[in-house]
């Protein structure tokens, strides 16, 4: 497990520097119909298409993640894998962790957030700011999750995501490739989603079938797996994501899909 620390840079990119770049992810999306392929050849084009080392798969430990850990590791490809500590996830998702590097004889590397930035939102807000209101749920989300991802991607040219479709309304449209801008920066950052049109029922039959680790929560009745606060879990009738932030599920004055994404997928920058 490497524990990689936030770096950051000064330097400002100049207005045309990644313009190149960017036009050749577009032309990469515009000349492969991902859309038609499934989760193991879109790892298998993303291993081809990018430099070693420029590709990571990120992870929760959520099925998607680590059926797609399955896969790449399986078929021998090169990628690099990574997940985010906030510093509030669940002893049995750090136990997770070092069973799946075990598993597969594989290095995950593990992004916390800034140490200064965590203290000053304490300072500022307290530990349990998140229940205040959703604009410091969303703050607490930013510091604890966006910004490391934030520096991942500064590393990467593609960046693999568990998204599916069948998660939430929200992501009901979730697409297999598109384009993200690295912040700060004019650089974009292919997104690939392989999974996005596997249904529940599909991904549990192929991780029984190959025998993949299951996350030990699932069995406790959790079905969306984040922070030991907000993540609980849901009764048989509930969405995937109710058990995210539930004390926002019966507030009217907020979107209940927007209440159920932490920023990772969704640009949430005003704050």
């Amino acid at each position: 497990m490497t524990q990689t620390q936030p770096t950051t840079s000064a330097a400002t990119d100049p207005v045309h520097e990644w313009d190149a770049h960017n036009e050749h992810l577009a032309t990469l999306l515009d000349s492969q119909d991902l859309e038609s392929m499934d989760a193991l050849p879109v790892l298998q084009w993303a291993a081809d298409t990018f430099d070693v080392g420029r590709v990571v798969l990120s992870t929760s430990f959520q099925y998607s993640g680590v059926a797609m850990i399955h896969m790449a590791v399986e078929a021998g490809l090169q990628l690099r894998y990574a997940t985010i500590d906030t510093l509030r996830l669940h002893s049995e998702t750090y136990a997770f962790l070092r069973d799946v590097e075990a598993r597969y004889d594989i290095d995950i590397e593990v992004y916390r957030p800034d140490a200064e930035q965590l203290q000053g939102m304490v300072r500022r807000f307290g530990e349990y700011l998140f229940f205040d209101s959703k604009t410091l749920q969303q703050y607490c989300c930013q510091v604890r999750k966006v910004k490391p991802n934030e520096q991942l991607l500064k590393t990467v040219d593609c960046w693999i995501s568990g998204m599916r479709r069948d998660q939430s309304d929200y992501r009901k449209d979730t697409a297999k490739g598109m384009t993200v801008g690295e912040y700060g920066s004019r650089r974009q950052i292919l997104k690939l989603n392989p999974m996005a049109d596997w249904g529940e029922d599909r991904l549990l039959a192929y991780i029984a079938e190959n025998d993949v680790p299951r996350h030990p929560l699932y069995d406790q009745g959790y079905k969306s797996i984040g922070c030991f606060v907000c993540s609980t879990p849901v009764s048989a009738n509930e969405d995937q994501r109710a058990g995210r932030w539930r004390w926002f599920n019966s507030d009217d004055r907020i979107d209940p899909q927007e209440a159920k994404e932490c920023g990772l997928h969704i640009p949430m920058y005003n704050i």
